[in-house]
């Protein structure tokens, strides 16, 4: 999801970037974002702390959520710099926000729902670059509306969350963007 924030952050802004550094921030997001979990979740698979690509109790989330909040941390530090895009700063420091909740909330027994944090808070970044970018993207909101119904409903159905777990998730992926909104708005 950071990904696809970060694309659309591009392919919208009207600012000038050159190509060379969009490009460069993108391979790089893609290497941190994609890539380095996949290869943290074998690693944790082969060693055993975690069973499934599900994370199904709230034990098996607390080495993701931590290994996964390093990987923000360091793109915060090495990628993204407010001076450079402020917009993208803050939408990953929401995300850093959003997944210490997540984590402090696994070690405190909760499940939140970790899908519903993820495209909740792409929803809110979204509704926030058309309005500081004053650009008519409702089409884009309403398919992202529409894909957040359908992991709401799928999560309920494979019986991975109650609905207060999906609720919390939404909460979690809305606040902080909405909250860091204010610093680049």
């Amino acid at each position: 999801m950071p990904l696809l924030g970060v694309v659309f952050y591009f392919s919208k802004s009207p600012r000038y970037i050159p190509v060379e550094i969009i490009q460069a921030k993108v391979v790089s997001l893609f290497i941190l974002t994609v890539i380095l979990p996949v290869l943290i979740y074998l690693l944790l698979k082969t060693v055993g702390v975690v069973n499934t690509i599900n994370l199904k109790t709230t034990k098996e989330r607390i080495y993701p959520l931590i290994l996964n909040g390093i990987i923000i941390l360091i793109v915060l530090q090495r990628i993204l710099t407010p001076s450079q895009s402020a917009e993208l700063y803050f939408f990953f420091v929401g995300i850093l926000i959003s997944n210490m909740t997540c984590l402090l909330l696994a070690i405190m027994k909760f499940k939140a729902s970790i899908h519903m944090i993820a495209i909740s808070g792409v929803f809110m970044f979204f509704i926030a670059l058309s309005i500081h970018f004053s650009i008519n993207i409702n089409g884009t909101l309403a398919l992202i509306a529409i894909i957040m119904g359908a992991i709401a409903t799928s999560r309920l159905h494979v019986k991975a969350h109650s609905y207060i777990e999906l609720i919390i998730g939404i909460f979690i992926g809305v606040v902080p963007q909405l909250i860091l909104v204010t610093y680049w708005l």
